[in-house]
């Protein structure tokens, strides 16, 4: 990712750590015992406690990491880390399913799909760190969480459909995909973090 902030990059970036395509099936497990005609409702509810989440952390991140004294290049980098982290998990996901993670018999509320499906331990984390790359951009970045949720929200709301049509080998492909796309965006991420390191010395 270049020092240019780019809203639509950034948007996608974003929607990557969310992974909504992986979450599909993780949805459609949670709510298994809940009425069909009530699921879509579940789901929207949700996703506004995500948003909610979310936003407190884009605004009132970069004031927490100021209490460590970080600086921006730092913070860059340890993104960087993290994204390919995340990226690594989605090619790789491992044996066990997220369905059995977060399999509950009842009405989930705010737990676990607002928390940690949408604003997961990883979103979280990625919207302190571009906090503080970009304090000064933080409407640009407002914009840009809004755009990947929005989409997020789409995916989540059309679960039953895109499941039906892509079944779990269709959504595997999509979230290993996307896993690629991030590992490369941690590269470049990582990139820049260590060239504009070399400019401090």
């Amino acid at each position: 990712m270049s020092f240019e902030f780019s809203i639509i990059s950034t948007a996608i970036l974003i929607m990557f750590v969310i992974d909504p395509f992986g979450n599909v099936p993780v949805i459609l497990s949670i709510l298994k015992d809940v009425e069909l005609k009530r699921r879509r409702t579940v789901i929207i509810r949700e996703m506004f406690f995500g948003l909610g989440i979310l936003l407190l952390f884009l605004f009132f991140g970069e004031s927490f990491l100021n209490l460590f004294h970080l600086e921006t290049e730092a913070v860059r980098i340890a993104g960087a880390v993290i994204f390919f982290v995340i990226g690594i998990k989605l090619i790789f996901p491992g044996e066990q399913g997220s369905a059995q993670l977060y399999g509950s018999n009842s009405e989930p509320f705010v737990v676990p799909i607002a928390m940690p499906l949408i604003a997961g331990p990883s979103a979280l984390a990625t919207l302190l760190v571009m906090s503080k790359s970009h304090a000064n951009n933080l409407g640009s970045l407002f914009i840009s969480l809004l755009l990947a949720w929005f989409v997020s929200a789409i995916i989540m709301y059309l679960s039953p459909f895109l499941y039906k049509v892509l079944r779990e080998k269709g959504l595997s492909a999509l979230e290993r995909l996307m896993g690629m796309l991030l590992l490369m965006m941690s590269v470049q991420m990582f990139i820049d973090g260590i060239r504009g390191l070399s400019h401090t010395f």
